[in-house]
């Protein structure tokens, strides 16, 4: 193995090292027992801490190895294939300030939201992990468009964590909501537009409200024509 081949295969090592530590983390932190363990030491708030903590060295590990990674592509890449985060994107951005900014019964500290007439009030009617599947469409629109191996470990890790939290946490939330529970997952779904599709439920224009869809193409408007500086790659697009 010469030297290149040394440096790439580390680099990707790396990687793929931050990637399980950053997913890992997550897992093993809101999943498992030692969630119960720490919160019963450490009382909500310093579990939080320590949580939120790790989750921001893991990012910013992962981020770092994302960016001393080398490039080694998995398909050839097109200029079309660039359009997936163009069309996608929107959708994420509207999905992310939308849920931010409704109660949810499945987020930490808002379960009290279950016991409301309507626990599933406007973007929950189009999936109850608005926020996870902002995340994850973001990630696998990217990984489409770069189709490389560290964007395959960086973009895959996102939309593993993401889309796989979902599930966990409806595990979760069946548990803590108990008879609620039903109440909730009868009106809204994981997976975007199922309650509606199946008629389990009904989406007027205003219960997501006008300002936060001009809020999200506004973030959206940011993404593209920042993304140059944010990403330190132009969009090309066809």
């Amino acid at each position: 193995m010469d030297e290149a081949t040394g440096a790439m295969s580390h680099g990707l090592l790396s990687l793929a090292i931050a990637a399980l530590a950053f997913c890992g983390s997550h897992v093993v932190l809101s999943s498992t027992w030692l969630r119960g363990s720490l919160r019963d030491q450490l009382g909500e708030r310093g579990f939080l801490a320590v949580y939120s903590l790790i989750a921001v060295v893991t990012f910013a590990w992962l981020l770092m190895a994302y960016s001393h990674a080398p490039t080694v592509a998995l398909w050839p890449r097109q200029r079309w294939m660039a359009l997936f985060p163009v069309v996608m994107m929107p959708f994420a951005t509207i999905l992310l300030i939308a849920g931010y900014t409704t109660p949810n019964p499945t987020t930490v500290g808002m379960e009290r939201f279950a016991r409301a007439d309507d626990p599933a009030p406007g973007i929950l009617r189009i999936t109850r992990h608005p926020v996870m599947w902002a995340i994850g469409l973001w990630a696998i629109s990217h990984l489409a468009a770069n189709g490389d191996l560290r964007s395959l470990l960086f973009f895959g890790a996102f939309a593993v964590l993401s889309l796989g939290g979902t599930v966990l946490i409806d595990r979760k939330k069946q548990l803590a909501l108990g008879s609620h529970w039903a109440r909730l997952a009868e009106v809204t779904s994981n997976i975007p537009f199922a309650a509606l599709v199946a008629r389990r439920t009904r989406l007027r224009g205003r219960d997501i409200s006008l300002l936060r869809i001009i809020a999200g193409l506004l973030l959206y408007a940011v993404l593209y024509n920042g993304h140059s500086i944010i990403a330190g790659v132009p969009i090309v697009i066809p």
